[in-house]
């Protein structure tokens, strides 16, 4: 029944989602940090002259970014560890709907392709995963929007931080209904990354069910246990390859999504970073991004393929 189908998929893609999403909260505020704006203009001292009655400091107007663990050791030491979790509540709102949506629209588009194109090609992969990509990014971007105002928000320990419908507000009464769609052209750009990952997990895949038919399942392991190590294992090298591609969509987003920004489309904060940063500020917070989203994504596809393949085989 296709009904039964796509509740499964949105079922299965929600739960992957929440359970990828839970325990990576806060590399995910370090990476919005270092993409933003407000942390590369911030000035770095580098000298102080003393001469005669006057000292004058010297300033890099373009200080490089901060490490992964030296911001995180900052945040926590300047705002507490309740900044970590900054737009938590946005992202276990967002992550359920969005990736159920997402799983769901590539399933069924992937199902229907299948009908008039070579079954299960990398053209059927690339149109599925494109087709869900949009429409996820343009019915969750408000959510996503909010989680990134709130992760940007630093807050002294002990300062009430607002909460998710304060800043939806806020943006509302500031910006309008437009406001909440700000950064969504970089979002279609991103959809680039979710075809090249679901192309190259796809094969890897194909792959592992190749070789799972022709070897013999590991003595120590479970044929379940050898299935969800091999999809973790395929999810996280296509994740880790289709970010490394397209990850200046990343930064991109989060300068696009800044309250009162000077970035105003896709093409200007492209131009307007390279100019002003250089190249390499299109790859700040990679490591942050890698580090959160490699277990991220294996975990949401493996838990996301299990729940598809145990409730296929008890129907």
């Amino acid at each position: 029944m296709p009904q039964h189908s796509t509740l499964l998929h949105l079922l299965a893609g929600g739960c992957g989602g929440t359970a990828g999403a839970i325990l990576t909260c806060p590399l995910e505020v370090v990476k919005t940090r270092l993409q933003s704006s407000q942390l590369g203009l911030r000035p770095l001292c580098l000298s102080e002259l003393q001469l005669p009655e006057m000292s004058v400091r010297l300033t890099n107007p373009n200080p490089p970014a901060p490490g992964v663990l030296k911001l995180l050791r900052a945040i926590l030491e300047k705002e507490g560890m309740r900044s970590l979790f900054r737009g938590l509540g946005p992202n276990l709102v967002g992550v359920a709907p969005s990736r159920a949506i997402y799983f769901a629209a590539y399933s069924g588009v992937k199902e229907k392709l299948n009908a008039v194109l070579v079954p299960e090609s990398k053209k059927v992969h690339m149109l599925a995963a494109a087709s869900a990509g949009i429409t996820s990014a343009t019915l969750t971007n408000p959510i996503w929007l909010v989680k990134t105002r709130m992760q940007l928000e630093a807050r002294a320990k002990g300062e009430m931080a607002s909460n998710a419908l304060q800043c939806a507000m806020h943006v509302y009464h500031t910006e309008g209904l437009c406001g909440f769609y700000r950064g969504i052209t970089a979002s279609y750009a991103g959809v680039s990354e979710t075809i090249i990952h679901f192309v190259i997990y796809e094969a890897l895949k194909q792959q592992l069910r190749n070789s799972h038919h022709s070897l013999s399942p590991p003595l120590t392991l479970s044929s379940n246990s050898h299935d969800f190590f091999g999809l973790m294992g395929a999810a996280a090298v296509s994740k880790t390859c289709a970010s490394c591609i397209a990850y200046p969509h990343e930064v991109i987003r989060t300068r696009l999504r800044e309250e009162g920004s000077r970035y105003r489309s896709f093409i200007q904060t492209l131009q307007l970073v390279v100019h002003e940063e250089g190249p390499l500020a299109l790859y700040r917070g990679l490591l942050a991004h890698l580090i959160r989203q490699i277990p991220n994504t294996a975990i949401m596809m493996a838990t996301y393929e299990l729940i598809v393949r145990l409730a296929s085989s008890t129907s």
